[in-house]
């Protein structure tokens, strides 16, 4: 045997003793702690898309924006028109002509809302994508997109005592191996605003057994179930029973981080005054090269806190012309004499001090904010 070799089985002899970490597997899996009050909310413009000049980098861009409300736990982000989107280029744009047919294709023409579609549609578990987005020019390639792969993004073979599921007629889940359209042929098709007749509704979960709740709920309905048993539940019998909870109920009940809810808002000051949550919210956070440094907001030089305790933080991103931009567009505030953005949040931060690059992507600044501020949100976040 030549020395060479058995050095060579003697390394890997080592490395075999030594290497007990399987790293085949992601093992950095969500865990559940105790219930969570507060919320986290994002807030940017749709008009960023400007800086994509194709769909793949339109589609690409949202889902870099997010990657990044999914790795940090955002719980509800906000898409504002801040006046500088420019849907004059789709005049010009000859490759994307065929997705503008009938209107329906909206990267040109509405990026507020085709941002708001991806972001949707990437939220929204896997297994139910089907039977809740039709197919549209939007999404035509957001099936190459990186996966979220929330806590709620359950596989078959997982259990949770919270699961996301649609409802649906009982003909399309009496037979597992039934697809929807099939099961609708040995049925009259109701119309999709009908409630159930009866007093329970079936419902699709990803799961080998059927679904039921009790309360009627109209077909191709999201819902938010809750289980009797945190434990594992699978069995052969035929069916499972659940409740139809809140959304929220995961996140209030439990700790789990359950996803973001996506909301317009037509104006930077429609983002402060229609938020869904009762008082609005309680700590707000701007974002601009002008602004204090973060990290003298977050060091302890004082005894005082440099944040206060929060229900529901906001943190509003500008465009490509800041928020400055948004102010000027904004009718509501113009007419109040607001002319200076940072007016309007109760902290003005610079995410970058010294940047070396002229500017910082609106995507890029997102993931330097929340990096920049998780340890406040962790903090101050009241429970």
């Amino acid at each position: 045997m030549a020395p060479n070799d058995s050095k060579k089985r003697k390394r890997k002899t080592e490395l075999s003793n030594t290497s007990s970490v399987d790293t085949s597997k992601p093992t950095a899996v969500f865990t559940p702690g105790e219930g969570r009050k507060y919320t986290l909310s994002v807030a940017l413009p749709g008009s960023i898309l400007a800086n994509a000049q194709s769909h793949d980098l339109k589609t690409n861009l949202a889902g870099q924006i997010a990657r990044a409300l999914a790795v940090f736990c955002v719980d509800e982000i906000v898409i504002f028109e801040d006046g500088q989107s420019d849907t004059t280029q789709s005049h010009n744009s000859s490759h994307l002509k065929h997705d503008s047919e009938n209107g329906s294709y909206n990267g040109l023409s509405d990026p507020n809302y085709f941002l708001m579609h991806l972001l949707s549609y990437l939220e929204t578990p896997p297994h139910l994508r089907t039977h809740l987005f039709p197919l549209h020019p939007d999404l035509r390639t957001a099936g190459t997109l990186p996966s979220l792969d929330m806590p709620h993004h359950l596989r078959a073979h997982e259990w949770c005592q919270y699961r996301e599921g649609v409802t649906v007629e009982p003909s399309t889940i009496n037979d597992p191996n039934l697809s929807e359209d099939q099961g609708k042929k040995k049925k009259r098709r109701k119309p999709e605003t009908d409630l159930p007749s009866s007093l329970s509704t079936e419902v699709f979960a990803g799961l080998k057994q059927s679904v039921s709740i009790s309360t009627p709920i109209a077909p191709k309905t999201r819902v938010t179930l809750k289980f009797s048993s945190a434990s594992a539940a699978f069995t052969d019998s035929a069916g499972l029973s659940a409740e139809a909870v809140s959304p929220s109920a995961p996140r209030e009940e439990a700790g789990y981080y359950w996803g973001y809810s996506t909301r317009p808002a037509s104006s930077l000051s429609s983002v402060f005054t229609e938020s869904p949550f009762e008082g609005g919210y309680d700590l707000t956070v701007g974002t601009s090269e002008r602004g204090a440094s973060l990290s003298s907001l977050t060091a302890p030089a004082t005894e005082e806190p440099l944040f206060p305790d929060f229900k529901h933080i906001l943190i509003v991103f500008g465009g490509i012309s800041g928020l400055e931009a948004a102010v000027k567009a904004d009718k509501e505030l113009t007419s109040m004499g607001v002319t200076e953005p940072e007016k309007l949040f109760d902290r003005w931060v610079n995410l970058c001090p010294g940047q070396g690059s002229r500017t910082i992507r609106t995507e890029e600044a997102l993931w330097l904010g929340l990096m920049g501020l998780r340890n406040v949100v962790l903090k101050y976040g009241v429970k």
